[in-house]
């Protein structure tokens, strides 16, 4: 494995709202994530590398979110195009998908399209990656 999890964290300390999330995807991909897969349950990230090896994250709280279990699609879309254009943090973001039925989320640095799921694994929205 290339990459750490120190170096991941690094990375992740200069994004300060979703406006910095493009450069963010950049510079992990050049330590060589191949994709990453968040649960917004339990706050965990598990970053793979082309030969699908990995490193996890957990959350800070220990606690467990409750997702709603209806997806509400037009909401979310609006809460995550604010988020995108800077204008909510991360937790806030978090609690966006909590409330709209958003189980977690996969960023695929190689096609580069991010696919967010609900608490079936079912896909709700598959977006580009800017950048």
């Amino acid at each position: 494995m290339k990459f750490t999890i120190e170096q991941i964290k690094a990375e992740h300390q200069k994004v300060k709202s979703g406006a910095d999330f493009p450069n963010y995807i950049q510079a992990i991909k050049k330590l060589g994530v191949s994709y990453y897969i968040v649960s917004v349950a339990d706050g965990g990230v598990d970053y793979f590398d082309q030969e699908n090896s990995s490193v996890s994250t957990r959350g800070k709280d220990d606690g467990v979110r409750s997702i709603s279990g209806i997806v509400n699609l037009d909401q979310f879309k609006t809460r995550l195009k604010l988020h995108q254009q800077g204008g909510t943090d991360y937790l806030t973001f978090y609690s966006d998908c909590v409330d709209n039925g958003v189980e977690g989320w996969k960023m695929d640095l190689n096609a580069m399209t991010c696919t967010y799921f609900d608490t079936e694994g079912t896909e709700i929205l598959v977006e580009k990656i800017p950048g």
